[in-house]
């Protein structure tokens, strides 16, 4: 099935298969193949193309958003991600909304939540309304390992203003029954989302930015496991970590 999306934003930049081709290093019948046969190139260099054309890659190439199934490593694996950006933020808002009794975020910033779903603190009000025990624990823009993060992941200073940013999301939720959040400075290996019995963790790698680093959604099973592991190192955290109170 020929990819007409791919088309259009080709047609509207005046792009030809021969002059794609060459500014991403690769055959004229390839970009060609692209076109009419709707073949879906590798990674790499998909994310060439569609900044060469300005165009989100996945809107170009839907298929390169499909998680890689998970094979028998463990029972509490459900998938592995290439990278943090081919999961929708609406799989997040969706695990999210799904818990019935914890909802637990420890990160550094983040703030993809906010910017991708706006109305996330109304999604958090209503389940911590229905009983549900919300721990959100985001970075301290004056400690140390954030500042290192920063240069180790290219941000420099600008991970510090993205961690007060994200309080900043998150202060109207400060002194909201069931919801308590929470800094911390500690070295910060992976991101974690948990929803009840789901997990979603956030590698990262040094050089890397978190959108680009990969993510496994893990599913409790039972004791001991990887889920237990990440659950556990999310609560060693929050007992270092600092609540926030209402400023004033």
């Amino acid at each position: 099935m020929p990819n007409e999306r791919l088309r259009a934003v080709m047609a509207d930049g005046g792009w030809t298969y021969a002059t794609l081709a060459q500014k991403v290093d690769v055959d004229p019948k390839s970009v060609e193949r692209w076109v009419n046969l709707g073949r879906t190139p590798r990674r790499v260099t998909a994310m060439r193309a569609a900044e060469t054309l300005g165009e989100d890659v996945h809107a170009l190439w839907p298929a390169l958003r499909q998680a890689r199934a998970a094979r028998a490593i463990s029972p509490e694996l459900v998938a592995l991600y290439d990278q943090r950006v081919d999961i929708p933020v609406s799989a997040f808002a969706d695990m999210l909304t799904q818990a019935r009794e914890h909802i637990d975020v420890l990160v550094y910033a983040a703030v993809f939540l906010h910017e991708a779903y706006p109305r996330l603190n109304e999604l958090l009000r209503e389940r911590a309304a229905d009983g549900c025990a919300i721990r959100i624990a985001v970075g301290d823009a004056e400690s140390e390992n954030v500042r290192a993060r920063g240069q180790e992941e290219k941000f420099g200073h600008g991970i510090e203003s993205r961690c007060q940013l994200a309080l900043m999301h998150y202060r109207p939720l400060i002194g909201v029954p069931g919801i308590d959040i929470r800094t911390h400075g500690t070295t910060l290996y992976n991101s974690i989302y948990r929803a009840d019995d789901q997990l979603l963790v956030n590698a990262h790698v040094w050089g890397v930015n978190a959108y680009g680093a990969p993510v496994w959604h893990l599913r409790r099973s039972g004791e001991g496991g990887m889920f237990d592991t990440y659950a556990e190192s999310f609560n060693a955290v929050w007992s270092t970590a600092t609540p926030v109170r209402h400023e004033g």
